[in-house]
């Protein structure tokens, strides 16, 4: 079984957050993605409203043209990696695509270090990647902190803070850094 995909709750209220951090995208970079799709749908809206288009026409421009660029506008502004370390381990969501927490166990890691790396070459950009190292949870930057697993699995998670990040995993898993191979 994977264990940075099991689903979970975030850290129970009942216990301590050693780090929290939430991740969005820039403002920029939001901006400039949603103003074409705004102006697109509002195009579409247009030609929907006064084109000579028959009514099926109609109903697929409406879907095509003003639906998804709308729905690819508001999921730009949602978008946000949340990542918590508690005592048990470490919580990650990558909402929306996450309802809910993966729980990374502490004591399922065997490594943890941070690291620079470059997400377009090693894991083809931002996201929930996979590349040929392992899998990737970032949002922004080329920051980020490595967990290796016992089993051999591999995850990098994104941070704007990453030696903060590695400092929380280390306090609760133990895991050794880097190995020198």
């Amino acid at each position: 079984m994977r264990p940075f995909v099991k689903p979970a709750a975030m850290c129970e209220p009942a216990k301590t957050v050693l780090f929290e951090e939430t991740q969005r995208w820039s403002p920029a970079f939001r901006a400039f993605l949603s103003i074409p799709s705004v102006a697109a749908a509002v195009i579409c809206a247009v030609l929907v409203l006064r084109g000579p288009i028959d009514p099926a026409g109609r109903a697929m421009i409406a879907a095509c043209g003003v639906v998804i660029p709308l729905a690819l506008a508001v999921l730009l502004w949602v978008v946000r990696m949340e990542t918590q370390v508690c005592a048990d381990g470490v919580y990650v969501r990558y909402f929306p695509f996450h309802w809910r927490f993966r729980h990374l166990p502490a004591l399922d890691l065997d490594q943890c270090f941070a690291r620079t790396y470059r997400p377009i070459l090693e894991y083809g950009g931002w996201g929930i990647r996979w590349g040929f190292d392992g899998r990737a949870y970032n949002i922004r930057g080329n920051q980020g902190v490595q967990l290796v697993f016992r089993n051999g699995r591999r995850l990098l998670l994104g941070s704007g803070r990453p030696r903060e990040l590695e400092a929380a995993i280390r306090s609760v898993s133990g895991c050794r850094g880097q190995s020198s191979s």
